[in-house]
């Protein structure tokens, strides 16, 4: 797997002002930024040659589109979506700035992609979509390649990177790498604090908390089993402490992803996730620390939770290598696409 900057991109970087970008003088920082390295890693797996016309889904501070629009070259196009106009609209004028003439930023929901001036050579996503959509399969010529984050699991932030290969009009995987972008929406966030997809149950005051079921499809239209599950892990009937080495969380999270049923995701506190299983009568989460928690010390969830992370004990704790990526079509959805699996 590709771990160093390519040195097309390397060079790029040398000659595009980063900071013009991220932390312009006139519209200021922006928070819609990815760490410049994992910039760089991304752009090195897309492959952009000069001449080539690339989709860029995800126009943040704006500083990918210079990059690409370098790699492209005066003979090659960008067109660089977002569904922000703020960021299309500064991005578009910090461009003309430059004198960069050879991409152009659109304020339209990334997931359909831009059929006006498909197809592409390449496709790359700085955000993660609810799975690979049929509409960026369509956008991109046979042998093109896409490069974006995919989810491995119907719950928030379990997802991974992905370079795929487009033959004969079908997407396949050609290999995945750690990686996070945030979630595609259908108009500007405000906030952050609660993720915008599969998130079954949230609690505003007296502090903000959240609870994502893989089985959601299963509850009623009140989400009534959610929010009673939610409540039960606010205040636990029983806690107990992970008797393991300290745990990996990233591995912990692809084996649970690749392995768990009725995988249940939460975050009772900021930045304090928590994974486990439930059911719409008993739940159980580990927390990064280490701390288990569960409706009663003799709840089922629990038993399964115990024997998950045995499992995942006895199996070596296993890295992103040692999953095999799957796309799975998922075609009667409000994104049709393909679902990425793992399995072992």
């Amino acid at each position: 797997m590709t771990t160093t900057v390519a040195p097309a991109v390397a060079q790029a970087a040398a000659k595009v002002p980063e900071r013009h970008y991220t932390h312009n003088e006139a519209r200021g920082a922006t928070i819609h930024r990815t760490n410049p390295t994992f910039v760089r890693r991304d752009l090195s797996f897309l492959d952009v040659e000069a001449g080539m016309r690339v989709l860029e889904i995800g126009t943040g501070s704006g500083l990918t589109g210079g990059l690409l629009a370098e790699l492209v070259g005066r003979t090659g196009h960008v067109v660089s979506l977002d569904i922000d106009p703020f960021l299309t609209r500064w991005a578009n004028h910090i461009h003309d700035a430059r004198g960069i003439g050879n991409i152009r930023c659109h304020a339209v929901n990334g997931t359909d992609g831009f059929p006006e001036k498909a197809p592409f050579h390449r496709l790359g996503a700085w955000c993660t979509p609810p799975r690979l959509p049929k509409t960026w399969v369509e956008q991109v010529n046979d042998g093109g390649l896409i490069v974006a984050t995919l989810p491995i699991a119907p719950v928030p932030n379990l997802v991974v990177g992905a370079t795929i290969r487009i033959t004969d009009g079908r997407p396949y995987v050609e290999q995945v790498f750690p990686g996070a972008y945030i979630e595609t929406v259908g108009s500007p966030r405000s906030t952050f604090a609660v993720p915008p997809r599969w998130v079954d149950w949230e609690n505003r005051v007296p502090a903000t908390s959240w609870i994502s079921v893989a089985w959601r499809d299963q509850d009623d239209w009140k989400n009534s089993a959610a929010h009673a599950i939610l409540d039960r892990l606010l205040d636990p009937g029983h806690t107990e402490q992970y008797q393991g080495e300290t745990i990996d969380w990233s591995s912990l999270r692809l084996w649970l992803a690749a392995t768990g049923t009725r995988l249940t995701m939460t975050e009772l506190a900021e930045d304090v996730p928590g994974l486990g299983h439930s059911t719409r009568h008993s739940v159980a989460v580990v927390q990064e620390d280490g701390t288990i928690l569960a409706d009663s010390a003799g709840s089922g969830s629990l038993t399964v939770l115990r024997g998950w992370l045995a499992a995942w004990d006895d199996a070596g704790r296993p890295g992103l290598d040692a999953y095999t990526p799957t796309l799975v079509p998922d075609m009667d959805t409000d994104v049709p696409g393909w679902d990425l699996r793992l399995s072992r």
